[in-house]
């Protein structure tokens, strides 16, 4: 029985399928399989993963019977995984090879139910990642999670099988901040999660996939905080203002636009200028590329805030 599952939702993969198996493959622990959930790919993605399953019985393709990520996720965990602990992993982006070893050693602190790491962000090759997300040292909270989410993706985290299926899974009507919706539900119903202030997982910022369509999730995140009001937390005004930025800093990294980095930024402002300036470097830097980038060239932006 393998100690981790690695769920992989999948749809049109093929150009980033193989790097992901690969970045699986090289992981200093090897006590894992991986089911590739495809949800109805029409290009090459189940001829490359069927490939690598025929030299790699660790890994397995399966077809979604639903529709979305969430589904996907959410078959691939409570009807597949075997393993005692589940990670997740989506299909463009790629793995550090200590991050199993790493997960490995914080569950067996008994008191945790789930774990994250640091990201690198890249767009060519994880070589080229140069800016990381930021890890607390604190236990996540809803209150965390309804600012700027550490945990950023889903292919940054890693939960024991009991605890996700105590939970309920995803909620499969979601396609946006989906993810968010469902950590709320998990650290509110008493799981307790940790961040590992080492690097995990490099994230793919290729624009266009659903992550990148900030103004859905910014409706999906209406959801979650819903969800949040269930457990009775409601968000400050300082983490609608680190929200703001957030959207902000993704959008200058995703070249979404000239001045959505700065309509944000404004936003956030307006509703807590000291949770926007919260710390005032991150903050200072945000407001200082929002308003350079409508008057820079579009390759210079890329260039500047894409990486």
């Amino acid at each position: 029985m393998p100690h981790f599952s690695i769920v992989i939702p999948s749809f049109n993969a093929a150009a980033t399928i193989r790097d992901t198996l690969a970045g699986l493959q090289a992981q200093s622990c090897a006590d894992w399989e991986a089911i590739v959930v495809d949800d109805g790919s029409t290009d090459a993605t189940r001829t490359l993963v069927r490939a690598a399953a025929a030299t790699d019985a660790r890994i397995q393709l399966v077809q979604n019977p639903g529709k979305g990520p969430s589904a996907a996720r959410n078959f691939g965990a409570m009807a597949h995984a075997r393993g005692a602990v589940i990670a997740f992993c989506d299909a463009d982006d790629i793995w550090h090879p200590g991050k199993l070893a790493q997960l490995r050693a914080i569950f067996r602190q008994g008191a945790v139910d789930g774990a994250y790491g640091q990201i690198g962000f890249f767009r060519a090759s994880p070589a080229d990642a140069s800016v990381f997300s930021t890890v607390p040292p604190q236990d996540l909270s809803i209150a965390m999670l309804l600012g700027e989410n550490p945990v950023c993706t889903m292919s940054n985290f890693a939960v024991r099988r009991r605890v996700f299926t105590a939970s309920g899974g995803f909620d499969e009507a979601m396609v946006h901040n989906e993810d968010l919706e469902w950590l709320i539900r998990l650290v509110g119903g008493g799981a307790r999660v940790t961040g590992a202030n080492s690097l995990h997982t490099y994230y793919r910022t290729s624009v266009g996939g659903l992550s990148t369509d900030l103004d859905a999730m910014r409706a999906g995140r209406q959801q979650a905080i819903a969800t949040a009001a269930g457990f009775g937390v409601v968000p400050s005004a300082a983490s609608h203002a680190i929200h703001h930025r957030y959207l902000a800093r993704r959008s200058l990294r995703l070249n979404a636009g000239r001045t959505y980095a700065l309509k944000q930024t404004i936003l956030g402002i307006l509703r807590s200028p000291r949770g926007f300036f919260s710390p005032f470097r991150r903050g200072g830097l945000t407001l200082a590329g929002a308003v350079l980038a409508p008057f820079l060239p579009g390759p210079l932006r890329r260039t500047l805030f894409s990486r």
